[in-house]
């Protein structure tokens, strides 16, 4: 059996990493002298180690490169296992094919160390392809052994610091970014051939907008100004609807500083899309027909998970009013109580409520902790009270209520929808109510756009990084973002 993958960090408990550190430093001089060097450059290859493998052909030539991951030394031979992102192969090496100074460099060589190999592929009696090797090349040294593989990397704060070390040692996890990637291509692909345009706007804002939540401020040595990250890019995009655009859509990075959790990182990926002349209804097939179309071509199924954790996506999805589900769990006379008597049904319901809250601040409340959650599988929950959303149109039969949707699967919220408000005088009104007398928190620029007429349109959003959660399996945010932010050391 082959020596297995990066045994050495099973032995770490009683080793110090200095030492294995040492000990492959006298391995990298012993190899230069040699004439071995230790960081070479590229290497010209046949493929990659999947595509020999798909093309293979017994005593064809083969030329290939990968991090050596298993070795087992049997007297003058020598049978590896090289890996690069395609998977791992077998390669065989012989004393005398290779001649007594290569195999004693070879010798040399360290699990997780880089090699180029170039020789002839056969198949062993065991029945496994494989790479007889004539000539090799020492690419690059690993100086300090990774994880085991039949361990994994256990170690949660290594996993998300480390996130190399994740890779190379966690197969799964390699399998959710990957997706996560092609999830990706499937959203834009998806968008291009049903006319929308991808665009880019501002990262830095000199007033945020878009969104309610706090942002990450910065100076602008150039111009001395103070500018911000955006919390979201919709202002910009509306603009583009006002300058002639019918469909377009930006999927891009916004920043939030707020808290960590599990559903939140300050750095997150957001898709927002706008379609002049459309609505909230024409929002909701948009997103049915993405989300299914992801699930189907990327992950091959519109159900996920198990038991009382299955979702599933087959369409048509749920929809049901904001005030309807409220009063489902806070009782049928709830919009009818007072201030002091939502207060007081929602602290009997075990929800602690801050005293300055208004009436709408206790109801999403009860919303956010005991309705959200248990919405399992696709619902549009519609119809929410016109303050939480400032932004779209009001309902024609309910001046108190929004046209739009929160889309919930698996207890989180994936994508808010709209009928856009294109009224600016309207959007005055709200904008000079949200900002509390301050009039420089009224964004005129973007008023001034309006005024030269925006068409009726549908927008939406829709958190990359949850819908991948959802897709993946997995429970925290932090699983499926390469890099998450994490407190500093």
């Amino acid at each position: 059996m082959l020596t297995p993958y990066f045994t050495e960090s099973i032995m770490q408990e009683s080793i110090h990493e200095n030492e294995f550190r040492e000990q492959r430093i006298a391995n990298m001089k012993a190899l230069e002298t040699l004439g071995y060097t230790a960081f070479g450059g590229a290497y010209e290859r046949t493929g990659t180690v999947g595509a020999v493998r798909a093309a293979f052909e017994e005593g064809r030539s083969a030329r290939m490169a990968g991090r050596v991951v298993a070795l087992r030394e049997m007297g003058k031979s020598i049978f590896a296992h090289i890996q690069d992102a395609t998977g791992r192969f077998q390669v065989y090496v012989r004393k005398d094919v290779i001649g007594d100074d290569a195999f004693k460099a070879f010798k040399l060589i360290d699990l997780g160390d880089h090699v180029g190999m170039e020789g002839e592929l056969f198949v062993t009696k065991m029945g496994e392809p494989s790479l007889k090797v004539a000539r090799w090349e020492l690419l690059s040294k690993a100086l300090l052994p990774l994880p085991a593989k039949w361990h994994g990397l256990q170690d949660v704060e290594i996993r998300y610091r480390q996130r190399y070390l994740d890779l190379l040692s966690n197969a799964d996890v390699c399998a959710v970014f990957r997706n996560r990637s092609l999830a990706v291509k499937a959203i834009r692909d998806f968008l291009f051939d049903r006319a929308y345009l991808e665009v880019e706007t501002p990262m830095m804002q000199s007033m945020p907008g878009g969104a309610a939540a706090k942002p990450f401020k910065t100076h602008y040595e150039a111009l001395n100004a103070d500018v911000y990250l955006r919390i979201a890019p919709e202002l910009f995009l509306k603009r583009l609807l006002v300058g002639g655009y019918d469909r377009v859509f930006e999927l891009n990075r916004n920043f939030r500083n707020e808290g960590l959790s599990r559903f939140h990182n300050p750095e997150f990926t957001m898709l927002e899309i706008y379609e002049a002349y459309g609505n909230v209804r024409t929002m909701m097939t948009l997103v049915t027909d993405l989300i299914t179309h992801v699930a189907n071509t990327v992950y091959g199924s519109l159900v996920f998970g198990e038991g009382e954790q299955t979702i599933d996506l087959t369409a048509p999805w749920r929809e049901v009013p904001y005030r309807d589900l409220v009063r489902e769990r806070a009782g049928a006379d709830w919009f009818e109580l007072d201030l002091d008597g939502k207060r007081a049904k929602a602290e009997s319901l075990g929800l602690s409520i801050a005293p300055d809250w208004n009436e709408i601040e206790v109801t999403q409340e009860v919303f956010e902790k005991l309705i959200e959650k248990t919405l399992q599988h696709p619902t549009f929950v519609t119809r929410l009270p016109v303050e939480l959303v400032p932004l779209a149109k009001t309902c024609t039969d309910d001046p108190e209520s929004v046209d739009v949707f929160e889309l919930i699967i698996g207890g989180r919220e994936i994508a808010p929808g709209y009928e856009e408000l294109n009224d600016p005088l309207e959007q005055r009104r709200r904008f000079e109510q949200q900002a509390d007398g301050d009039p420089s928190k009224v964004d005129e620029d973007f008023l001034l756009a309006l005024e030269h007429g925006m068409p009726p349109a549908g927008g939406m959003g829709i958190g990359i990084d949850r819908l991948i959660m959802i897709l993946s399996g997995v429970e925290a945010i932090r699983d499926v973002i390469l890099f998450p932010q994490l407190k500093q050391k």
